[in-house]
């Protein structure tokens, strides 16, 4: 599981408030926890009205001061992402583009001849209300990706992951866009933010979990998340080993060991 570490994010409000009041230790403490806890992107989210580039650019330098974990640059502006992108040591991943407006002509020729990764999403004007109509939005992204040789590898595929209480079908719709994107693709990578689901419901954390095993058996690869939620990563680490993702139980041993799910372990 590609695991993008979602907590420093302007939308959040202790980290609106550190924004606001450029608190930078508290910035760095959220990078390095997330790193410490095996986080393969650091998720960086202004989430400003005014001056968002120059937030990130903030952001971005106190990450790196901490971690040379890969920065995801969020914003809902492709031009934003493109700019930070000079702000990052390494390759990362940008958080997102869709088939609204210009966002893919904006940010596919921008990361054609690197390393970088994308997220999109999986909209064109608004979000589809079936599978098929997500999925031809799917198939009009992965025509785009072609047209400036952007490998599918490349790619983390948001199927979009809404609100349960307001769905009819639970998650059906979702999964069937999930297992259809990886036949389709089996190289793409499936992302999406998985706390969506649990918006407006009690004891959140389960309904994040059941969620969560659900779609990586359907074929979720990548997740936006809390990584030092140690219930949700022991969950993480337990499914891939039941869906035959890791031999003989390896890197759940290890990772039990290396204390980062179950019990906390006190000297």
């Amino acid at each position: 599981m590609i695991i993008i570490g979602e907590k420093i994010n302007g939308s959040i409000p202790s980290v609106a408030k550190a924004i606001a009041e450029r608190n930078e230790d508290w910035i760095r403490h959220l990078a390095k926890i997330q790193t410490d806890a095996g986080a393969d992107f650091i998720d960086v989210c202004a989430s400003v009205s005014e001056g968002e580039v120059e937030t990130l650019h903030w952001l971005i330098d106190l990450v790196q001061e901490v971690t040379d974990t890969p920065i995801c640059i969020d914003s809902p502006d492709a031009r934003v992402c493109v700019e930070a992108m000079q702000f990052c040591n390494k390759p990362g991943l940008i958080n997102s583009v869709s088939m609204e407006g210009d966002k893919c002509d904006v940010v596919f020729p921008a990361i054609a001849n690197t390393k970088w990764q994308c997220v999109a999403l999986l909209c064109a004007k608004g979000i589809p209300s079936s599978a098929e109509e997500r999925l031809q939005v799917f198939d009009d992204l992965m025509a785009k990706a072609k047209e400036y040789g952007i490998a599918a590898s490349r790619l983390h595929i948001d199927p979009l992951v809404e609100m349960l209480c307001t769905s009819e079908d639970g998650i059906s719709m979702v999964i069937e866009v999930i297992q259809e994107v990886k036949r389709r693709q089996p190289s793409i990578h499936v992302t999406g933010a998985v706390s969506n689901i649990s918006f407006n419901l009690p004891v959140r954390k389960i309904l994040n979990q059941a969620f969560l095993v659900l779609a990586m058996n359907a074929g979720m690869d990548s997740g936006v998340l809390d990584p030092t939620n140690r219930d949700l990563l022991g969950m993480i680490f337990a499914t891939e080993a039941m869906l035959g993702l890791d031999d003989y139980c390896m890197e759940y041993i290890t990772a039990y060991r290396e204390g980062k799910f179950g019990p906390v372990k006190t000297n």
